[in-house]
């Protein structure tokens, strides 16, 4: 066996159990603070569940998309290393509590995300926005691209599909910056599914339209979200693009210490998740593709799906715990 070989045997072993239990502990933390109010403590809780967790993978870690950079994070920053230090280099990006308001207040598709892949395969991206446009498996390439109208975008998306565009679904974060955006698109006859948080889970939702009832996520969002985002479509043969949002000097700056040099480029899935990936989430509060946390009177349930690119592997797995300890 190779040394590739190797480091795919290796995610491979993470991806049978190691990598749920990740998401899952993470999951559980969260969602005992569902619609507490509290964003700061469930997303702390969550953080250090997943850390802890984290620690016992034997792999040789590094955060490239954590939970803000070193001086603004206490645990899990871009940078950390985790793992036990023993068994293959990977880069990680996470989000222990993806939509943190989307906990605090109860509401739908709030996760706790994970993202593996081998040593300098995920973009090392700034927290900062990014303009996306991503659209689920089994199109062509250029079905849509980020510097088209929406307009534009959506009726080639229809077409590709063999749909009228009254029959097309668009999700968009429902925010003051997508004014324009969304009068661009209900002027199509298109529909949008507007959400208050939790843009992985948006761009996620174009993978299975049949079951999330969207078939295209237009907007700005976070660019680690966007990463992580890219990782799950890489798994499922999506596609999205994106751009970094650098519309300051000091951000220019910021994303050139992280290897960026050129603050105009387009990011393709491809560019932002290379290689082998690996992508776990488990649901902390209902959503479309995942049920929440359950906690019952002698154990807990949790809803997870994992994904793997060089397979195009997706497992579903719902687990009742008996064992509440290990919570």
């Amino acid at each position: 066996m190779n040394v590739a070989q190797s480091i795919v045997a290796g995610l491979d072993r993470i991806l049978t159990m190691e990598l749920v239990r990740v998401t899952e502990r993470a999951a559980v933390a969260a969602a005992r603070l569902r619609g507490r109010g509290d964003e700061k403590a469930a997303d702390q809780v969550a953080v250090d569940a997943m850390r802890q967790e984290l620690n016992r993978l034997a792999i040789k870690g590094t955060v490239v998309i954590g939970e803000g950079e070193r001086d603004e994070a206490p645990m899990l920053y871009i940078g950390e290393e985790v793992g036990s230090g023993k068994g293959p280099a990977v880069d990680i990006a996470l989000d222990p509590l993806e939509g943190t308001t989307i906990c605090a207040k109860n509401l739908p598709n709030a996760l706790a995300v994970i993202a593996i892949a081998e040593k300098g395969s995920l973009l090392f991206a700034p927290d900062v926005y990014m303009d996306k446009i991503a659209i689920g498996p089994g199109y062509a390439d250029g079905v849509v691209d980020i510097d088209a109208s929406p307009a534009e975008n959506i009726a080639s998306l229809a077409k590709a599909k063999g749909v009228p565009v009254s029959e097309i679904t668009t999700c968009i974060l429902d925010r003051p910056r997508h004014g324009k955006l969304i009068e661009a698109v209900r002027a199509t006859g298109a529909a949008i599914r507007l959400i208050g948080d939790g843009d992985v889970a948006g761009v996620i939702h174009t993978t299975d339209p049949d079951e999330t009832g969207i078939d295209i996520y237009l907007g700005t969002g976070g660019a680690p979200e966007g990463v992580l985002a890219a990782a799950a479509l890489r798994c499922t043969g999506g596609q999205m693009q994106g751009r970094l949002i650098l519309d300051t000097p000091e951000k220019v700056a910021r994303a050139a210490k992280m290897g960026i040099s050129d603050p105009k480029r387009i990011y393709r899935t491809q560019d932002m998740a290379r290689g082998d990936v690996l992508f776990a989430a488990t649901g902390v509060t209902d959503g479309n593709m995942l049920a929440g946390v359950k906690f019952g009177r002698n154990s807990i349930t949790t809803h997870t799906i994992v994904l793997r690119s060089s397979s195009r592997t997706v497992r579903e797995i719902k687990a009742r715990h008996q064992d509440l300890e290990k919570f």
